[in-house]
């Protein structure tokens, strides 16, 4: 009995004075998945308007859609052919509007192909930077003037509203230096000698028409 109980205690110490690496080692398992925070990303707000706006392309004979543009065949009012409507995502018009190509039985449309897609993409892009040139023009307007020897830049700024339309008449020296500003109407003419007399007169807070 008595060697029973000293084996025993002799294996206890034994185990307790052990060093680590000579311990049987123990793999943990885990039944519970590890968190890498994937679900959080898929189910992000953020990442799903993002894919929500990616782009989807089409490209039917009468219809493409690709790359911010819409290319529609439609019936030509008027006549008895066909046209073609060019319009930019996020527009409620069409850029343009032009004829198109007669099939092959004169009676329906060619289909839509990338070469001619291309070209209406190009032509209707043109268009609208020319009218946002054209629109430009009509809102801002400069004129350089001379005022005792010196440079000055007189500049008709129109801000376009429905109901109350404004515009703003600046004055800027050649340093980039505001002289002075005032309120006009948004029918003012600015020329050169409206300019001249308005820079002559020192600037006045009513403008002369």
């Amino acid at each position: 009995m008595d060697e029973i109980r000293c084996v025993a205690l002799t294996r206890a110490y034994a185990a307790r004075d052990a060093r680590p690496w000579d311990k049987p080692s123990r793999t943990k398992l885990y039944k519970k998945p590890i968190d890498f925070g994937l679900d959080r990303i898929r189910k992000s707000p953020d990442m799903s308007a993002e894919l929500e706006q990616e782009e989807v392309s089409i490209f039917e004979d009468r219809l493409w859609h690709h790359k911010g543009w819409e290319a529609r065949v439609i019936k030509n009012e008027d006549d008895d052919g066909w046209a073609v409507a060019m319009t930019q995502d996020g527009q409620a018009e069409p850029a343009l509007i032009g004829p198109w190509t007669m099939g092959r039985d004169k009676k329906s449309p060619k289909p839509l192909d990338v070469s001619a897609f291309n070209t209406l993409v190009k032509t209707a892009s043109e268009i609208i930077r020319r009218n946002e040139q054209h629109l430009a023009a009509l809102l801002h307007k400069d004129i350089e003037i001379e005022v005792r020897g010196l440079r000055v830049t007189v500049a008709l700024d129109i801000e376009p509203d429905e109901e109350n339309a404004s515009a703003t008449l600046t004055a800027t020296a050649a340093d980039g230096s505001q002289l002075a500003q005032i309120r006009v109407r948004p029918d003012h003419s600015l020329t050169r000698s409206s300019a001249q007399r308005w820079a002559d007169a020192g600037y006045p807070r009513e403008s002369e028409d």
